[in-house]
């Protein structure tokens, strides 16, 4: 019985190990198409915001976030009032990404679970 009990214990850890690696392999992927999208995606002035998108690993998964121009994503995402009066029209390109890759992640860590 104990042999049983080793080799079952084995085996779960293993297939753990197994699920856990392949959800990491595929939180790095999904993070780095999200930053390439959002690059191709936000708007273009002078283009320095477009290229600001990075990814960084936390203790918790990935988090994609702008570099460079940190301060514009919610004035661009949201739209903002101008200083003479008025707004400027909001420039959703954010939300669209996140919930792209939201539905991609989703659907590729159910096909590790499900291998």
């Amino acid at each position: 019985m104990d042999d049983f009990a080793r080799n079952l214990a084995k085996a779960l850890s293993d297939y753990t190990t197994e699920i856990v690696d392949g959800l990491e392999d595929v939180k790095k992927d999904v993070a780095t198409k999200a930053v390439a999208d959002s690059k191709r995606t936000s708007p273009k002035s002078t283009g320095d915001y477009a290229k600001g998108w990075r990814k960084k690993k936390t203790q918790w998964g990935w988090v994609i976030y702008n570099e460079t121009d940190y301060q514009l994503t919610h004035l661009l995402e949201k739209g903002h009032a101008k200083r003479g009066g008025g707004r400027v029209a909001a420039k959703p390109h954010i939300a669209k990404v996140e919930e792209k890759y939201i539905d991609e992640f989703e659907k590729r860590a159910i096909q590790v679970i499900q291998k």
